[in-house]
């Protein structure tokens, strides 16, 4: 039975995310599959590249599978897909993160900002003031739209199941295992460079929907062209550059995580983000969203359709 993904269960998912969000509790899927893996690293773990690349063929294999084995329930095939799609979709979450910075650096709020800061990014907030908050804020709102929406809704589209939940797992391992640090130097390097193919397409989209979408279409296709390539990572700084351009501000610097210190070229040519740029930044984060979500459904739907005349009408047998 060919496995594609059912545009009503991911229609359904994406309205399930939209109303839910992602619940407070360990017993979310996402949740679950990242402890299941750190007990797997802890009997894998080896400071070389060949056990990472067995753990993350275990983990992201596993979610694949259990994709494939969900897909062959036909009659369920709608409520699965929809409970998959709400399982690795964040963009409601991502958005209320958003806001409860703003409303906190609104009120100048410094320590509740900081507290928080930690829901969105790695970096060190202990020390920042709130214009480095709220550049912190912008630019993971930019880039995990793509981490959070875009990516999973693209391989929901194109894989069905299989893809929702191989995706989820893969950046789910990039986050645990895939930063620079002495432990994860060389057993974290499969996650990541894993992470940036499955995400080479989805920043690109993501960047492109904000240049349609933003407010200056003109700024943020020029500031992408000139300076999405700029970023250490060949996809974050996609979503970053697009972002900088649509609000007509500059983002990059210089960033602290955890004591490990990285100076990142600038992107953008406007001011550096105030703390009133985070609405407006969640506004895009939500206009990218909703567009994303109604390309994966236009984009399901035809390759359901395609799949399924297919197999009605198959073309004759090779000679």
């Amino acid at each position: 039975m060919p496995i594609w993904c059912d545009p009503l269960g991911l229609a359904l998912g994406v309205a399930l995310d939209r109303l839910v969000g992602d619940p407070r509790s360990g017993a979310h899927p996402v949740a679950v599959f990242g402890r299941a893996a750190a007990r797997l690293e802890g009997s894998l773990y080896g400071d070389g590249r060949a056990r990472g690349v067995v753990h993350v063929g275990l983990c992201v294999g596993g979610a694949a599978g259990l994709g494939v084995l969900l897909s062959r329930a036909p009659k369920a095939r709608t409520i699965v897909t929809a409970v998959a799609t709400w399982a690795v979709l964040g963009g409601t979450t991502l958005a209320r993160e958003g806001a409860y910075m703003a409303d906190a650096l609104e009120r100048d709020d410094l320590e509740r900002a900081r507290a928080r800061l930690p829901h969105l990014c790695g970096r060190d907030p202990s020390a920042l003031e709130a214009p480095e908050l709220a550049r912190a804020t912008v630019e993971s709102l930019a880039e995990n739209t793509s981490d959070a929406v875009v990516a999973p809704l693209f391989w929901g589209a194109v894989a069905g199941v299989p893809g929702l939940l191989a995706y989820r797992a893969i950046n789910t391992l990039d986050a645990m295992i895939g930063h620079r640090s002495p432990r994860y130097q060389r057993f974290g390097w499969a996650a990541a460079r894993l992470d940036d193919v499955a995400n080479y397409v989805p920043a690109r989209v993501t960047g492109l929907l904000a240049v349609l979408i933003g407010p200056d279409r003109r700024g943020a296709l020029a500031v992408l062209r000139r300076d999405g390539h700029r970023h250490p990572s060949p996809n974050a700084g996609r979503c970053e550059a697009a972002f900088a351009g649509a609000l007509g501000v500059t983002l990059g610097g210089t960033n602290v995580y955890g004591g490990r210190t990285e100076h990142r070229p600038t992107m953008g040519d406007g001011p550096k983000p105030g703390v009133r740029d985070i609405r407006r930044a969640v506004r895009l984060t939500r206009a990218v969203s909703l567009a994303a979500a109604g390309a994966a459904v236009l984009t399901s739907w035809a390759l359901s359709s395609r799949a399924m005349r297919h197999r009605l009408h198959p073309g004759p047998p090779a000679p």
